[in-house]
């Protein structure tokens, strides 16, 4: 049995753990965990109607978030809310928006479906309240979307300096969020409910300036650093574990259709800028420099540069990387370069 559990606050409040059982009427997402001082005006679908609106009393279909173990607590929802009372008690401007998108949900995946529909929704298109729950009924579904999405917060905070907190990862990292909201799209379209799905793909496009085609499979653990300018083919497969900066294409190279997109295996690293076209292989470990044009194959645990790319050390003995450059976020070591 799973249990939700959130520390308590810097006002003294208890703790509050919510018991993830399924018995029409008590669940970890249900009811909020916190005191409502939602905004009336706020755009984030109010966590206890929406929930109910998700269908608890009447659907049983849903897995119990847990975290990404099999540990009873969700650790990395007890630490995002850890983090999002201390922000608030630092800024009290932003008292509001942390209750909001964070502090009155009762699970992780309520506020992350909440948070995407409210930068998602169009009222004129399709409202934040039905998206919450598409977003929410798409992360309750899988317990594998459940633990791919905490790998994730803890991607950004392991790999990204500039990341202070899993809490800023959810709220402000445009390139967590596409992703999450990619996964969501990944099993509509899985479903057959393919136009929902690249309704979807489109707002993400429009508001992250990210595109990842809903057929693309991705892994977990994956950070996706800044992410503006990404583009990911339908036919694309993404390992875990994985890091891609910046303005990066795994694309195709012309009208063909089928299987035609490149595969990143586990622990890759792809530099800014990189273009990666046609149904390659980048092999486990390996590492892609910033601005590379990348056409064929790279072996597991070496490192490809340039345009077209090629391997240091050259093809027939090729240097061989001791680290996954995904974890050390390492872009620059392999270079003798001297000006």
């Amino acid at each position: 049995m799973a249990t939700c559990v959130a520390s308590s606050n810097s006002r003294g409040d208890p703790p509050v753990a919510a018991t993830a059982r399924f018995d029409g009427h008590r669940h970890p997402c249900k009811s909020p965990t916190s005191p409502d001082r939602t905004s009336p005006t706020s755009p984030y679908p109010p966590p206890v109607v929406a929930a109910e609106a998700a269908g608890f009393e009447e659907n049983s279909k849903y897995v119990l978030p847990g975290g990404d173990t099999d540990e009873d607590v969700d650790e990395v929802w007890a630490r995002l809310r850890e983090e999002a009372e201390a922000d608030a008690e630092r800024e009290p401007v932003l008292r509001t928006f942390y209750d909001s998108a964070i502090l009155s949900h009762g699970c992780l995946e309520s506020a992350l479906a909440a948070h995407l529909a409210a930068k998602l929704g169009r009222p004129d298109q399709i409202s934040g309240d039905v998206l919450f729950e598409i977003f929410f009924d798409a992360f309750l579904s899988d317990q594998e979307v459940q633990r791919a999405v905490r790998a994730d917060l803890r991607a950004m905070r392991d790999r990204d300096p500039a990341c202070a907190s899993i809490v800023h990862g959810l709220l402000y990292y445009k390139g967590f969020l596409a992703c999450q909201a990619h996964r969501a799209a990944h099993r509509l379209w899985k479903s057959g409910r393919r136009v929902l799905a690249l309704f979807l793909q489109s707002r993400v496009s429009e508001i992250f300036a990210v595109d990842i085609h809903p057929g693309a499979r991705i892994g977990k653990g994956i950070l996706l650093d800044h992410a503006t300018g990404l583009v990911i083919g339908e036919t694309a497969v993404i390992g875990d574990n994985v890091s891609i900066l910046h303005n990066v294409t795994l694309g195709g190279t012309g009208k063909e259709s089928g299987d035609r997109h490149p595969k990143i295996s586990d622990g890759v690293l792809v530099g800014a800028g990189t273009q990666i076209l046609g149904n390659v292989s980048i092999g486990s470990g390996a590492k892609i420099g910033a601005g590379s044009v990348v056409l064929k194959n790279i072996p597991a645990r070496t490192t490809a540069v340039g345009n077209p790319a090629r391997l240091l050390g050259g093809k027939d003995n090729p240097m061989k990387l001791d680290k996954m450059p995904a974890l050390t976020m390492d872009h620059t070591s392999w270079s003798d370069y001297v000006i």
